[in-house]
């Protein structure tokens, strides 16, 4: 059984909408709700369509797709520029030291600044495995595809990348940090808050959160504990982000209090170790490698295996039928 990754369609919105109920919730990038779903989908045609080399304010969205049933198990999304349409918001974790002379003593508290640090990067989000392909690498193949997108297309995307990994949501689907932060000046509980965000954006919160530093010592505990935390499901997203070398750096995400990942862009792993070449076979390989083909709407992205030579490249042909790849084709891969 072989997958690959692909530009989303229309015909997909079905397979997006069922996977998005399984989110458990705090998936901002994946509503469960059709209409905010079409639009994702007919801004990520818009930014596949436009030939203009440069920065914009475009969203792709990729999917997975199994080569053999058509079915879709999978889907990411790259945004080229975040901020532009809404402004982009974060809680910085710092610390402020004061001195007692009297007491001879120093307080160090911690705080949450309100910053907009990360506005005009780009971002890696919405990734999503259905829970029955967890296996065989899917998750890596998602991931990194993204990263051999941004390769292919390096002049669309800016110098600093992030990715914002979901916080800690209980199972009542409350969010610790929201009902300590945030939901005090609401008047809404996080999921209302998530799906508001999803489908409106978050000008909301501009208008409506303090933008004085908070203190932490002020929350609850519960609260505080899960502050830069990702969900369970999250972790090895996050082990993953640290292996293509984003850091995490005291950004969290302002609703439910998830890390936010960073990286410069040229030193994203699979961004700075891709290799550009042309297939001269079709044949044994056994170099385990992320394939891609194609630019913009035609591109594609399959696990394989490559050999490489001084005139080119061999490429497996499970991964060639997968990609339809042929001889004289340029292909961009880098080692798994």
């Amino acid at each position: 059984m072989s997958f690959r990754i692909r530009a989303a369609r229309d015909e997909d919105l079905q397979h997006l909408y069922e996977m998005a109920k399984l989110t458990g919730g705090g998936f901002t990038n994946l509503p469960p709700e059709r209409e905010p779903l079409r639009a994702k989908l007919a801004r990520s045609h818009a930014a596949f369509a436009r030939q203009e080399e440069g920065l914009s304010d475009d969203l792709f969205v990729l999917v997975l797709e199994n080569c053999e049933t058509g079915d879709i198990r999978g889907t990411c999304q790259i945004f080229t520029h975040v901020g532009q349409l809404w402004p982009f918001y974060s809680y910085r974790l710092g610390t402020v030291t004061k001195h007692s002379r009297e007491l001879n003593r120093t307080f160090r508290a911690e705080i949450l600044n309100l910053v907009n640090d990360l506005e005009g990067s780009s971002e890696v989000g919405g990734l999503f495995l259905h829970p029955a392909e967890r296996a065989g690498g899917l998750g890596m193949l998602l991931a990194r595809s993204r990263y051999l997108f941004i390769a292919r297309h390096r002049a669309r995307f800016a110098d600093r990348i992030l990715a914002e990994l979901r916080g800690v949501i209980d199972e009542a689907g409350a969010s610790p940090f929201w009902d300590g932060v945030a939901g005090r000046f609401f008047g809404m509980n996080f999921q209302e808050a998530d799906t508001f965000n999803a489908t409106h954006g978050n000008q909301f919160i501009a208008d409506l959160m303090p933008k004085h530093p908070i203190y932490t010592a002020m929350l609850s505990e519960h609260a505080r504990a899960v502050m830069g935390i990702p969900h369970p499901s999250g972790r090895a997203a996050m082990r993953m982000l640290e292996n293509e070398g984003f850091a995490y750096e005291h950004y969290v995400d302002i609703f439910d209090g998830g890390p936010t990942m960073t990286a410069r862009t040229d030193q994203v792993k699979a961004i700075r170790d891709a290799v550009t070449s042309t297939i001269i076979g079709i044949g044994d390989a056994d170099g385990a490698a992320l394939i891609a083909s194609g630019r913009l709407a035609t591109f594609q992205a399959a696990q394989g295996y490559v050999r490489s030579t001084p005139e080119g490249v061999i490429v497996d042909p499970l991964t060639a039928n997968a990609l339809q790849l042929r001889e004289g084709d340029e292909i961009v891969h880098v080692a798994r």
